[in-house]
């Protein structure tokens, strides 16, 4: 039966470049609409730039331009990177549109009708430096529930707690760096708490991953409280009907985009977008979302949509964020990559693959490994994907004036593949993308070991074998091209010239159930590159930056200083540059790891509590700064003689080294 579908993304902030850890999302979301299309439904892929909120304004106020102007300058920067990844938006819209306005105003409304807004006042942060109200994300300080220092005013991102500024500890203001005043004003709530029973239910129908209805199970279980939905001027948004001073919260106008940018498509293609919106509507919506963004997705904006009247989302598909070779993207590294550094030195499909290799329907987070990354590229696609093409097509072309034979002389090797493709479009569709390119992969060996065996190299050179290279170079490739169908929504760039290679237009899913025979195909063209070593050095050399602290889209607090100390008490410790000759785990200790430090004249065992961040294998042969005089401590593992030094933000850990040059043993001064 073919099904009508509505997916959209999370809509990209206006305020600064896409990266590689945003991409994970878009290109999980693509690969998906892509198959869903290949399997005969009706999908409409939307999303827009979220234009609205304190940061735009701000950033824009610096610049000297209007909110509007830096809105479309990211928008269209942000148009660019995602049609050169080649993720197919069908509409990429704004939030600051009219669309966007009518909608809003028409969903806040129908709450107020239906007595979901009400009033009162609160006791909010207020910078008298900058002389405005400050948003919850520009307050900062420690977490009241777990006590992780330097969060947001809205949420916490280590225990996922939300609380209001007022509740932070030690909280300051992220404008001028100091602790905010609290003054009344006057705002607009929803009746979040009304929506209990509809939500339990929501998410019980909703087929949501079970560590994300665990998480949502948390916040019913420490009480839904109503939400504030206005924000005080100056602020860059929509004005709230009947005010002058109060506009709509950034979280409310926001996921309305998703409506908005569907409606501006449906009026180019003619389409009923009420049908579509409506509580009884037969269609279906998925959102795709991090897992950052859970407690909006899942909890706020259904019981918005239903107390407007308003369908609701069919499920909502959260992922988790992207880690590089283990660790936190860095500036200083070069692995905070950006989509157009990469761009500029490798190809879209490349990473499409990597990323599809990884991804699976949970909220795990993903690694690129960059070593990894080049080979398992080279092996998969260049090694055993398009090689299969390679290697035959030539022969085709050379011997047989291009002409496939008119029959596989493996009609049962063929036919497994055929039937390994309900399987693969079962992992598709439920995002078990790893699982999908596990079993191409196992097609793609198969391919290559009938080839492998029959050696049309072998039989070409022989007058009495000649003619069996013709049937065996044409099993070969409809073999590659049923890889090249399933792997078409991954792959969109290398199944486009595959399908020029058999002279076809488009394909379905079902394409690969009948092979291509009796038929010509065009000569072989190069399909994909291998990846060099070089690439990765060049695109992380590209991403390498002073680490001058967060850009225009982060925050940052005031430094918390110790008190202060006099120069003796410092030039007491005696700090030494130390080589880490052994590093190994520390049995019964969740935190340590046992490292061996040589000084240049002796050696000293020292206990690290590093093991979250750092595997003993990373570490052997590092320099590394410790305290050298520090009295030995007896612990439960054994004797500590020092300590090491190391950076922590309450986020990750980061052990101080030397420049190079440094030795073993010297001074640091």
């Amino acid at each position: 039966m073919k099904r009508r579908i509505l997916v959209t993304s999370a809509l990209p902030y206006a305020n600064g470049d896409i990266h590689l850890g945003h991409l994970v999302e878009y290109l999980q979301t693509d690969i998906w609409v892509r198959f869903m299309r290949m399997q005969g439904h009706e999908v409409h892929y939307v999303c827009a730039s979220d234009a609205h909120g304190t940061p735009i304004m701000i950033r824009a106020r610096r610049e000297g331009i209007d909110p509007e102007a830096l809105v479309e300058r990211y928008r269209e920067a942000h148009q660019k990177d995602f049609a050169d990844f080649q993720i197919g938006f069908d509409h990429f819209g704004s939030t600051h549109s009219d669309n966007n306005l009518e909608i809003v105003t028409r969903i806040y409304e129908r709450l107020v009708e239906a007595g979901y807004i009400y009033t009162r006042t609160i006791n909010q942060a207020y910078d008298a430096t900058e002389g405005m109200f400050l948003p919850d994300r520009f307050v900062r300080g420690t977490c009241p529930a777990c006590g992780t220092e330097d969060q947001y005013g809205d949420s916490c991102e280590n225990c996922g707690r939300t609380y209001t500024p007022a509740d932070l500890i030690d909280p300051i203001s992220v404008l001028s760096g100091k602790p905010p005043e609290y003054r009344d004003s006057e705002h607009y709530f929803f009746k979040l708490g009304k929506f209990e029973t509809f939500l339990r239910g929501w998410l019980q129908d909703s087929d949501l991953d079970s560590s994300v209805v665990a998480k949502l199970k948390e916040w019913f279980e420490a009480g839904l409280e109503d939400w504030d939905v206005s924000r005080d001027a100056p602020y860059f948004g929509f004005k709230i009907p009947g005010t002058e001073d109060k506009f709509f919260y950034v979280w409310l106008d926001a996921p309305v985009g998703y409506f908005a940018s569907f409606k501006s498509l449906c009026e180019a293609r003619g389409m009923d977008f009420e049908s579509w919106i409506a509580p009884d509507s037969n269609t279906e919506l998925y959102h795709f979302i991090g897992k950052d963004i859970m407690y909006f997705h899942a909890l706020f904006w259904p019981a918005v949509l239903h107390g407007a009247d308003l369908r609701t989302p069919t499920s909502v598909f959260a992922h988790g964020f992207l880690t590089v070779n283990g660790k936190k993207m860095s500036k200083s590294r070069g692995t905070f990559i950006r989509a157009r550094t990469y761009l500029e030195h490798l190809a879209p499909d490349h990473l499409r693959y990597y990323y599809a290799g990884k991804l699976g329907p949970g909220i795990d987070d993903i690694d690129l490994n960059l070593e990894d990354f080049v080979a398992r590229v080279n092996a998969d696609l260049v090694g055993k994907f398009v090689n299969i093409a390679s290697r035959c097509a030539s022969f085709i072309t050379r011997n047989h004036d291009g002409q496939l034979s008119a029959e596989l002389p493996d009609e049962a090797l063929y036919n497994e593949f055929v039937v390994a493709g309900s399987t693969i479009a079962t992992h598709y569709e439920q995002r078990e993308f790893a699982k999908a390119m596990r079993e191409i992969m196992r097609l793609a060996d198969l391919a290559n070991q009938y080839i492998d065996t029959h050696k049309p190299w072998v039989l070409a050179k022989s007058d009495d074998t000649r003619a069996q290279v013709q049937p065996v170079c044409t099993q070969g490739l409809n073999c590659f091209r049923a890889l090249a169908v399933y792997l078409a929504p991954v792959l969109p760039e290398i199944a486009s010239k595959a399908r020029a290679l058999f002279g076809e237009t488009d394909w379905t899913w079902a394409s690969a159930k009948t092979p291509k025979l009796d038929c010509a195909i065009a000569r072989f063209e190069p399909m994909l590159a291998r990846v060099d070593v070089k690439q990765i050095e060049a695109v992380t050399a590209a991403s390498v930056v002073e680490d001058t602290g967060p850009d225009e889209t982060e925050t940052q607090s005031a430094l918390d200083l110790a008190p202060e100390i006099e120069i003796d008490a410092f030039m007491s410790v005696d700090l030494r540059v130390a080589r880490i000759a052994s590093a190994e785990h520390v049995d019964g200790a969740d935190k340590l790891l046992r490292l061996t430090l040589d000084l240049g004249g002796g050696q000293r065992q020292v206990f690290a509590g590093i093991k979250a961040a750092y595997s003993p294998a990373d570490l052997e042969g590092r320099l590394t700064i410790m305290v050298a005089n520090l009295k030995p401590r007896k612990m439960r593992f054994g004797l500590s003689e020092g300590m090491v030094l190391a950076a922590g933000d309450g986020k990750g850990i980061h052990l101080l080294s030397p420049d190079s040059g440094a030795t073993p043993g010297m001074r640091v001064k």
